[in-house]
C-alpha cells in the first residue's frame, strides 16, 4: 500500500462529514502503516479542511506525591504504600511541551506545532490548532479538566478514533463525571509551588464494553491501513451518560482486584467541601 498522505487524510476527513468541525482526535500513528511526512502530515491534512484539531497532551511528569490534609477516601490510592516519583518537582505552564510518550506521535506533534494553544490543567490537558483552538481549550482550568469536551459536545464536534479503540478515548470519563460520578483527585504543585489537589480520570479498560449504546451513532472509514471510528460529540455524550447511569458496571475493566474501577463505580472520592 502507499504511503499516506496529508491529502488522504483531508479524505477521510470530507468522507466522515467533519469538514470545518471541530475534532478530538484520539490516535495511533502506527495504525496508518507508511506516512510521508509523519505525525505532521495527520494534523495537516485535518487543517487543510478547516477543522479544529484537539488532542489529550497528558503530563504526569508533573504529578507529586499528597500531603497530609489532601488525601480523601475513596480515591483508588494507597496512602500507606511508598512510592517515588521520577524527576524533580516541576510546576506546569501552557507553554510548556511536556506530554506523555504513550499520548502517541500525533498529540506531540500538536503540542510542539506554532500556533497552538494548551488548556491549563498540570495533569491532563488537551491541545488544539486550528481556526477555534483558543476557544476549545481556554476554558479548560485545574478544577474543570474536561471543559474542551464540554465545548467540543456544544459547538457541533466530533470524536475520531484512528486505529484506537473506545479505552483510548478521554471523553468517556467526561460522561462519566456527568452521570454523577466524583472524578478522581491526584496531586501538583500550584504557581505558589504548594500542593494542589486536581481532577482527574479513572480507569479505562473497560470501555470497549460502552460500544453497544453508542453503535447507531458510529460512521467508519479507512486512511490507510488505519481504521476510523467517528462519532457526534454531543449525541454520543448523551448516549454515554445514560448507558453509566442505567448499568454502572458497563465501565468495569477485566481485572476484579483493580481499585480505580472499585471507586469510580462506588461514586469516586468522598470530598470535603473546601476540596470540591
Amino acid at each position: 500500500m502507499a504511503a499516506v498522505r496529508a491529502n488522504d487524510v483531508e479524505a477521510g476527513v470530507r468522507a466522515l462529514g467533519l469538514a470545518g468541525r471541530p475534532v478530538c482526535l484520539h490516535s495511533s500513528l502506527r495504525s496508518f502503516g507508511a506516512v510521508e511526512g509523519g505525525a505532521d502530515a495527520i494534523v495537516d491534512g485535518f487543517l487543510a479542511v478547516g477543522c479544529t484539531l484537539i488532542v489529550p497532551s497528558f503530563s504526569w511528569r508533573y504529578a507529586v506525591l499528597p500531603i497530609d490534609g489532601l488525601a480523601p477516601e475513596r480515591n483508588a490510592w494507597d496512602y500507606g504504600a511508598p512510592r517515588k516519583l521520577d524527576g524533580e518537582p516541576a510546576v506546569f505552564a501552557t507553554s510548556s511541551t511536556e506530554i506523555d510518550a504513550r499520548m502517541g506521535a500525533i498529540p506531540a506533534a500538536v503540542v510542539r506545532r506554532a500556533g497552538r494553544m494548551r488548556g491549563d490543567h498540570p495533569l491532563c490537558s488537551f491541545t488544539a490548532v486550528g481556526p477555534s483552538a483558543e476557544a476549545a481549550v481556554g476554558g479548560q482550568s485545574w478544577s474543570d479538566v474536561y471543559a474542551p469536551l464540554g465545548w467540543l459536545s456544544e459547538n457541533d464536534g466530533a470524536l475520531v478514533l484512528a486505529g484506537v479503540s473506545l479505552t483510548s478515548v478521554t471523553f468517556i470519563h467526561y460522561a462519566e463525571e456527568l452521570a454523577g460520578r466524583t472524578l478522581f483527585r491526584r496531586w501538583a504543585l500550584d504557581r505558589d509551588g504548594e500542593v494542589v489537589m486536581v481532577p482527574v480520570g479513572s480507569c479505562s479498560d473497560g470501555f470497549e464494553q460502552l460500544r453497544p449504546s453508542v453503535a447507531s451513532l458510529e460512521m467508519t472509514t479507512n486512511v490507510g491501513e488505519s481504521e476510523w471510528r467517528c462519532y457526534p460529540a454531543g449525541a454520543a455524550l448523551d448516549a454515554l451518560v445514560s448507558a453509566i447511569r442505567d448499568n454502572p458496571e458497563l465501565t468495569r475493566c477485566d481485572k476484579p482486584e483493580c481499585v480505580r474501577c472499585r471507586d469510580s463505580i462506588a461514586g469516586g472520592p468522598l470530598l470535603r467541601r473546601r476540596d470540591r
